[in-house]
């Protein structure tokens, strides 16, 4: 058993040797297509300076303890995410069964085997009929092929490809979340405030109804001054009731991003909250860094699945080579199984040469060749896209400071206003339509900047999230 069986299996692989030296590939070059935009960012009025930086770790663009906490949840409830996960195992598992391809698959079998069989001899000779015993071990190899072409390494390029994109994917995902989580939780923070901006304006418009009311008693006031200020409280009261519902509704978004509950005491209280206020502005030099973006990469790797694809498309129509060999040993005793010169072997190359298919060969390599087409053109839209939201993004971050100086000042502007509108019409010195128009113009002046310092954290935000997050980014996932 021992040298048959040697014998078998030194040729089988001094053959698969020899076909591994030579195997070649028939995979076009693989080339990164050149990226459809400019290699740096728009300038102009609405652009400031460009920053020579990376773009910058999560936890400097999400210093607070509380937003840390809210976002290290959502990486452990996210079902988004787990998702992405299990996405991730699923394609490992397939190019780990598709790797296995390149090696021959042994098996070892042993068999034993009991039958009574039909002789045909007279019973001077034994009879017409015989029992028999067999047993017999073996150790060989089913159908292996030899890549002579690289259509196999090819459909393992390919395979491997489309795990590196899953997992650039969930990467995409996790940066997404942590985005998603970040804007609800700001928007959530923005209402909070805007709600106590209308319960302040109920208060204050409230006083000026018992002043007009105190008036018109005096006889120094008519009832169009308290019909007037009662206007604005009954508008701010509504807006408290629209605010309380807008609240609920942020919490429910959070937790739904979050995937549970979040704990009130790592909520934030306003946009003034230190909770809600973020840290450093990702930033980058030029539009190279989007070449490192999750969703990018993502489609590069498709791309090169695509191109592995079309080798193992070409492959095709060359001959296939597979091997069938097995040695072992057998005999009629149990007992003298493995004994010497009880060794059996067999070998078995195929070779399988394609003559007519009717064109499925040419369909499946005009099928890869678009398909390899389709994901170039994705590719370069991904990065015209990407390019486009940064830039967009950059715009909004060059005015920003400009818009909240804007706003602030309106709003110390109002409010000195109302204070003067007031004095002037306690003394009689002046309409309610004076107070009436000063105090709108406040409450106006004040929920327009909490819109704009909302804008601000969320254009943090967004430039963290279309800059691809950081290189230095790995938050952990249970």
């Amino acid at each position: 058993m021992s040298r048959g069986l040697s014998r078998a299996l030194a040729a089988a692989a001094v053959l698969a040797c020899m076909a591994l030296a030579g195997c070649v590939t028939l995979e076009p070059k693989y080339q990164r297509p050149a990226a459809p935009v400019p290699a740096t960012w728009p300038t102009g009025p609405a652009y400031g300076a460009t920053a020579d930086s990376a773009p910058a770790d999560w936890r400097a663009v999400f210093p607070n303890p509380k937003l840390q906490r809210v976002i290290a949840q959502a990486l452990a409830n996210s079902r988004n995410l787990k998702v992405a996960i299990a996405q991730i195992q699923a394609s490992r598992a397939q190019y780990h069964v598709q790797r296995a391809a390149l090696l021959p698959t042994i098996d070892a079998s042993a068999a034993p085997s009991y039958g009574r069989t039909f002789t045909g001899y007279p019973p001077s000779l034994g009879g017409a009929y015989a029992n028999y015993t067999d047993y017999a071990v073996s150790v060989g190899t089913t159908s292996y092929e030899l890549d002579l072409f690289g259509r196999v390494r090819s459909l393992t390029k390919a395979a491997l490809e489309s795990y590196l994109a899953t997992e650039s994917a969930r990467r995409s995902t996790q940066i997404s979340l942590v985005a998603e989580v970040a804007t609800d939780y700001l928007t959530y923070a923005a209402d909070r405030s805007l709600l106590g901006v209308s319960r302040n304006t109920v208060t204050s418009a409230q006083a000026n109804v018992d002043l007009a009311r105190r008036r018109l008693a005096g006889g120094i006031a008519s009832q169009l001054d308290v019909s007037s200020a009662e206007t604005i409280v009954e508008q701010a009261r509504d807006d408290v009731a629209r605010y309380t519902t807008q609240v609920a509704q942020d919490l429910n978004a959070l937790n739904l991003a979050v995937g549970a509950s979040v704990a009130p005491e790592d909520l934030a209280e306003g946009v003034d909250d230190p909770a809600a206020h973020l840290g450093a502005t990702p930033s980058a030099l030029d539009s190279r860094v989007l070449l490192q973006r999750p969703d990018i990469v993502e489609a590069e790797h498709t791309l090169k699945s695509a191109n592995a694809n079309i080798g193992a498309a070409r492959a095709a129509f060359f001959p296939r080579i597979s091997l069938t060999g097995s040695g072992g040993t057998e005999t009629a005793s149990l007992s003298s199984l493995f004994a010497p010169g009880t060794g059996v072997w067999s070998f078995g190359p195929t070779i399988s040469l394609p003559i007519f298919d009717g064109g499925a060969n040419k369909g499946n390599l005009d099928y890869a060749r678009a398909q390899d087409r389709l994901d170039v053109a994705q590719y370069e839209l991904a990065i015209q896209t990407a390019f486009r939201e940064v830039a967009d993004a950059l715009a909004q971050r060059g005015t920003i400071a400009e818009r909240l100086r804007a706003q602030n000042a309106q709003v110390a502007a109002a409010a000195e206003s109302l204070k003067l509108a007031r004095a002037l019409y306690a003394r009689g010195s002046d309409s309610y339509l004076d107070v009436l128009t000063a105090e709108r113009t406040l409450y106006s002046a004040q929920q327009s900047l909490i819109v704009v310092e909302l804008l601000d954290q969320n254009n943090i935000v967004t430039l963290y999230k279309v800059l691809g997050g950081s290189l230095s980014d790995r938050i952990a996932i249970p």
